[in-house]
């Protein structure tokens, strides 16, 4: 195992949608490990490493709430952009008439918090240059000093997500003491092949969720 890092991220709303529903959202109970991932990926990534998580600690009791949003119902596609850029023609926004947005319910989580227990692995991208003491040091320095790439988020773009260092002894949290299966959840999405989603069963014990290596979990 490489160098391992606990951050403590906090928001006031998060979706963390599961795939089996197809029309409307309905968030997951915790943050899934995939979007713990892309929290760190936006605070700090290179091709050199890989973060892989190891446990998700929550830490504030989990609360559900509906909400009703206007969703845009098309987009521009891949191959209208591609011909406007050879062209060199504008790329006209999507219309804002009525029939282009839709009105979709989500069941979000609000209040949300938890400590990412991760740690990074040296990749075949790697260079001579790369060593897990020189992606350890970083890392410490961007998280600390609260420097991202792009604001991380919980599950969906509007629902940004505060992150800090988790230093010295982590907090009890609501669930001490008690245990909860979560179920079925997402683990990650293997893009080489097909884009095949990956589930894990989800137990949590004291609060914490022990996230499995890819030889447990199943398509």
């Amino acid at each position: 195992m490489g160098y391992g890092i606990n951050i403590k991220v906090w928001g006031s709303y998060a979706c963390f949608t599961r795939p089996e529903m197809k029309v409307e959202r309905v968030s997951y109970d915790v943050i899934t490990p995939s979007a713990a991932r892309g929290i760190l990926e936006a605070i700090y990534w290179k091709p050199g490493i890989k973060w892989i998580i190891d446990k998700i600690q929550v830490l504030n009791e989990i609360k559900f709430e509906n909400i009703r949003r206007n969703e845009v119902g098309n987009k521009i596609s891949e191959s209208s952009i591609k011909k406007a850029m050879l062209q060199n023609v504008p790329i006209y926004q999507i219309s804002n008439d009525k029939s282009q947005r839709q009105q979709r319910a989500t069941l979000l989580l609000k209040d949300v918090c938890y400590i990412i227990k991760a740690h990074f692995e040296l990749t075949d991208k790697a260079g001579l240059e790369d060593t897990e003491e020189k992606h350890y040091n970083i890392a410490l320095r961007r998280i600390r000093k609260g420097q991202c790439y792009y604001n991380p988020y919980f599950g969906c773009r509007e629902f940004p997500a505060n992150f800090e260092l988790a230093e010295g002894i982590s907090p009890a949290g609501f669930y001490k003491g008690t245990n909860k299966d979560l179920g079925w959840m997402i683990w990650d999405i293997d893009f080489e092949n097909n884009m095949e989603p990956l589930f894990f069963r989800a137990n949590m014990v004291n609060g914490i969720i022990t996230v499995p290596g890819i030889s447990e979990v199943r398509k």
